[in-house]
């Protein structure tokens, strides 16, 4: 089942200054931790003045796709499937 989402999610990253990386460790959803497990595709545009960077990664059974906007450091879930038809 794939469901489209736009909620606030809190997300723990870390970013490594010699390869200049951030990347995702865990999310934090409806009271629940994901430990991120793969991190996918990672892309980046641009709306109006703000910059997003939009992280694909899974945890356990579940694909999430992450939005971090720059302009106010906010995460957003965008989306989660369980790989599942609906």
């Amino acid at each position: 089942m794939q469901r489209i989402l736009r909620e606030p999610v809190s997300v723990i990253t870390s970013y490594n200054h010699k390869s200049k990386e951030v990347r995702p460790i865990s999310l934090s959803w409806h009271n629940q931790t994901f430990p991120i497990l793969q991190v996918g595709l990672h892309h980046s545009y641009q709306q109006g003045a703000s910059k997003h960077h939009v992280f694909s990664v899974t945890s356990d059974n579940l694909f999430f796709r992450l939005n971090l906007n720059t302009d106010n450091l906010h995460w957003t879930i965008e989306e989660i499937s369980d790989g599942l038809p609906d």
